[in-house]
């Protein structure tokens, strides 16, 4: 059975820093690309960052890049999302994905990831 944990989340303020995690098992770690989601109250899902199978390759939207990173390693079944200078509209619920890529692309829409992790909240107070 395949399971995504997420965690790290919580309360912080306006320009500080946050490390999400996300725990796999039941899968071959190595073989997947992973991704990070978001859903705001009120708002659609949102893709905010992917890597790889490699985790040479990396994507992320717009609003995020230069603050968040994301990484993955395959000796721990874990991939993160660092993000630094935190601000009120990155509040979410922050949900990490896997999905098996063709050739070794980075996923960056929400359907062609196969399972989906229950999510961490995150609040960013200004």
């Amino acid at each position: 059975q395949v399971q995504l944990v997420e965690s790290g989340g919580g309360l912080v303020q306006a320009g500080g820093s946050l490390r999400l995690s996300c725990a796999a098992s039941g899968l071959t770690f190595s073989r997947y690309a992973w991704g990070w989601f978001r859903q705001a109250p009120g708002e659609e899902r949102e893709f905010v960052s992917g890597v790889s199978k490699s985790g040479g390759g990396s994507a992320y939207v717009d609003s995020v890049k230069g603050r968040f990173t994301i990484a993955r390693d395959n000796a721990k079944n874990t991939v993160f999302l660092k993000m630094n200078s935190r601000q009120p509209q990155d509040t979410a619920v922050y949900h990490c994905a896997a999905g098996l890529p063709p050739l070794g692309s980075v996923l960056t829409s929400h359907d062609e990831y196969n399972y989906w992790g229950p999510g961490t909240h995150v609040t960013v107070s200004s």
